[in-house]
């Protein structure tokens, strides 16, 4: 770059900055900027072209062209060479505009005369705002100086947008984060909630675009670099047993190290831009790029970058994620995604949580359904789009949020809240009866649980019981593998919260989505059917032997009932049940008092178990079906793959009639089987399991009301007809019978 594009960098720079430090209306202010470039950059047009809409541009201000198209000239998403560009995110630099593909004449804006044609976007940290362009008459295309210092201008524009500088009349010029959106993500948690806004990062914002001392500015981003690197080799140094945090730690020290990255800041700065500005900069390239990629590994690199950026802008800018900004009393936890430690120092002060990111089976949602907090994940542009204190609503049932929503949205959403907490009442009022059929089956409704918080629910939602204690999260939760009598700790207190309810403890349940942050990741190409669970805990028994232990120890003298997951074979109960006669010889051994009645049990989520010996089923003490992980196999349909799996429907004939044979298995031996899921927890779902014979269900606490109140409407045998006739009559799925059938109840 040489010295005198540098020169005409900076002056463009200071005239932009002085012209936005006049008191100003916003539709002057771009007049004047568009006047002031295309004269620094000798060119007849400078033209803004923004958003109305997600899918509309419009143009905002022109030097050049007919100024009566201003407001007037639209486009669509990809119409036209600005359309074009716009999409793509990308320049679109031409000697030639009119024998570009995809070129449109505008007439109304008199754009014939001109002939060469660059265009750049006009985007922040990846969210596109609209494109700036400038033409002239000469054929001919423009430097990469002239394309630098554009786009150095269009970043400014950006910044300048989110600072509110160009608020006018009309949809183009509204003051940024003030209109309704509606954020279309997946269901993490059903349930509704409205609150506002607490941003679990708030965005640091950069009001110094334009430095005058170039040697300064570079001073001070090498002095902020050299803090950023030295907080990274410390992160390092304390992150030693945590292969996930010490994978993402190197790729920060590599970025931070990275002379690249380093040269192409300075050049910012060189040009006219403060040291923040050319972080930022860069930072909203990148994620321009981590948009446009597919594959997982340069995305996962990218976001290390776009991290690392945040931080280093914390550095020049002293904005900590300390804001002074008060939690509000009702907040709603927006981020691009969340530990499972950082959402439980949250606890259940959170009224719900929407995350740019984030899995149906991950470590967030893992603990969002054991606090029952409704949560929506995969919402696209929240962190971006969010403010702090900002109304909002959230709809995990259909994994939708409304971010400011108008009146008609909150009328429509406090309606549906009001219909729930009269059906809650309702479901109160039978909290204390069994869930008992029209026609006089019993059907057991257990919980599902996984945190001392969750067990006040265990007398509040009317449960029987605990089906299902989920072991792993006192793991996932720790920087460091629990104690053994830290565990005895918390099973004894689980024990004794449940006042003498039989409780279930699944022992640690890891792999696949659920990886323990102290131990060596291992890379499968499908985790969800690799080393998992008991096929862990076996090849590794040293913390399966350490928890059966501390469950024993827990128990005390009372009855103690311990599953299994992921039994696959009859082999794999029958060794795992040799480390609980070990464990149980040792604590005798010991002088430890020995659990006065003992089931031990298995999870049964692969269809080979529903095939085992029948000696297998004759020795278990107990089953449960891992509805979740069984659905997925039965199906070869990945429940973390948005693209199929809700294309399945658990109310397929196919998948009932597998279910059928488990229930006629387990009534030939006497085996006790029960269902856990989240079907277990539908009502439609749970009556039809029930009506083929499963007779015990386990769910979230706050389903065991809407369960019962169905259950208690039907007859059992009337359903198993309905599901009967319906698969005699070749339907795939036996929903819409059954649907008919309750439509019918009186």
């Amino acid at each position: 770059m040489s010295d005198r594009a540098e020169s005409e960098s900076r002056k463009l720079l200071g005239r932009l900055r002085d012209t936005m430090a006049e008191e100003a209306a916003g539709q002057e202010r771009l007049d004047k900027i568009t006047h002031l470039t295309a004269d620094s950059m000798g060119t007849e047009v400078c033209s803004i072209y923004l958003f109305r809409d997600e899918n509309t541009l419009e143009l905002c201000a022109t030097q050049g062209l007919n100024p009566d198209a201003v407001h007037e000239t639209r486009m669509k998403l990809g119409e036209g060479l600005v359309g074009r560009v716009a999409r793509s995110g990308k320049v679109i630099n031409t000697a030639d505009a009119p024998s570009e593909a995809g070129f449109r004449y505008m007439p109304e804006t008199g754009e014939e005369v001109f002939s060469s044609f660059l265009g750049v976007p006009i985007q922040r940290l990846g969210e596109k705002l609209g494109v700036l362009v400038v033409q002239s008459r000469e054929a001919r295309e423009f430097t990469a100086d002239e394309v630098y210092a554009i786009e150095v201008v269009a970043m400014v524009l950006a910044e300048m947008a989110e600072l509110g500088a160009f608020v006018g009349e009309g949809a183009a010029l509204t003051r940024r984060h003030t209109q309704p959106v509606l954020l279309r993500g997946t269901t993490g948690q059903e349930g509704t909630a409205e609150g506002h806004v607490w941003l679990h990062e708030p965005r640091v914002v950069v009001t110094n675009l334009v430095a005058d001392d170039p040697a300064r500015e570079r001073e001070r981003l090498q002095q902020a670099v050299e803090t950023l690197r030295v907080s990274v080799d410390e992160l390092l140094a304390g992150a030693s047993g945590d292969a996930d945090q010490v994978q993402v730690l190197e790729a920060y020290r590599m970025f931070a190290n990275s002379k690249g990255w380093m040269r192409r800041m300075e050049e910012d700065i060189a040009r006219g831009l403060s040291a923040e500005a050319a972080v930022e900069k860069e930072q909203s390239a990148a994620r321009a790029r981590m948009s446009q990629v597919t594959d997982a590994y340069l995305r996962e690199r990218l976001q290390d970058l776009d991290d690392l950026s945040n931080r280093l802008l914390r550095i020049l800018t002293g904005q900590g994620n300390a804001t002074g900004s008060e939690m509000p009393a009702d907040p709603i936890l927006v981020a691009r995604n969340i530990g499972p430690g950082e959402l439980l120092e949250y606890g259940r002060k959170l009224r719900g949580i929407v995350l740019e990111e984030g899995s149906v089976g991950s470590h967030a949602a893992i603990v969002a359904r054991a606090l029952a907090i409704p949560l929506v994940i995969h919402a696209p542009r929240v962190t971006n789009e969010a403010l702090n204190g900002d109304h909002i609503m959230v709809d995990g049932d259909q994994g939708i949020a409304h971010l400011r929503p108008d009146d008609t949205v909150v009328t429509a959403f406090r309606d549906k809240i009001a219909m729930q907490e009269k059906a809650l009442e309702r479901y109160a009022s039978i909290r204390d009866r069994p869930a008992m059929s029209a026609c006089g089956t019993r059907v057991t409704l257990l919980m599902n649980a996984g945190l001392m918080a969750d067990l006040p629910s265990l007398e509040g939602s009317g449960a029987e019981g605990v089906g299902l204690f989920r072991t792993e999260l006192q793991f996932l939760v720790r920087n460091q593998m629990p104690r053994r009598t830290e565990l005895a700790d918390i099973y004894a207190r689980v024990i004794d919260a449940a006042k003498g309810k039989r409780v279930v403890f699944r022992t640690l349940d890891i792999g696949s989505d659920k990886v323990l942050p102290y131990m060596k990741p291992n890379d499968e190409p499908n985790p969800a059917l690799g080393w998992r669970a008991i096929r862990v805990g076996l090849d590794k028994p040293g913390v399966m032997r350490m928890q059966l232990q501390a469950l024993i120890r827990a128990a005390n003298g009372q009855a103690l009932s311990i599953m299994f997951p992921f039994i696959a074979q009859y082999d794999e109960f029958r060794l795992a049940r040799v480390e609980v006669d070990k464990a149980i010889a040792r604590e005798k051994r010991l002088g430890h008092k020995i659990p006065s009645k003992l089931e031990i049990g298995a999870m049964l989520e692969t269809p080979s178990l529903a095939y085992a010996s029948r000696k297998f089923f004759e020795e278990v003490e107990f089953l449960s079906i891992g509805g979740n992980d069984l659905k997925q196999f039965f199906f070869a349909a990945d429940r973390e793959n948005e693209r199929v799996r809700r294309r399945y429907d658990t109310l397929n004939v196919s998948f009932l009639s597998f279910l059928e044979g488990i229930v006629q298995r387990c009534e030939e031996t006497g085996t006790p089987l029960s269902f856990c899921g989240e079907d277990a927890g539908r009502p439609i779902e749970a009556l039809c399991l029930a009506a083929i014979g499963l007779r015990t269900l386990s769910m979230r606490p706050a389903s065991i009301g809407p369960v019962k109140s169905l259950l208690i409407r039907c007859r059992l045998d009337e359903v198993r007809a309905v599901i009967h006739d319906a698969r005699d009559r070749g339907e795939q799925s036996v929903r819409p019978a059954v649907m008919d059938y309750l439509q019918n109840l009186p």
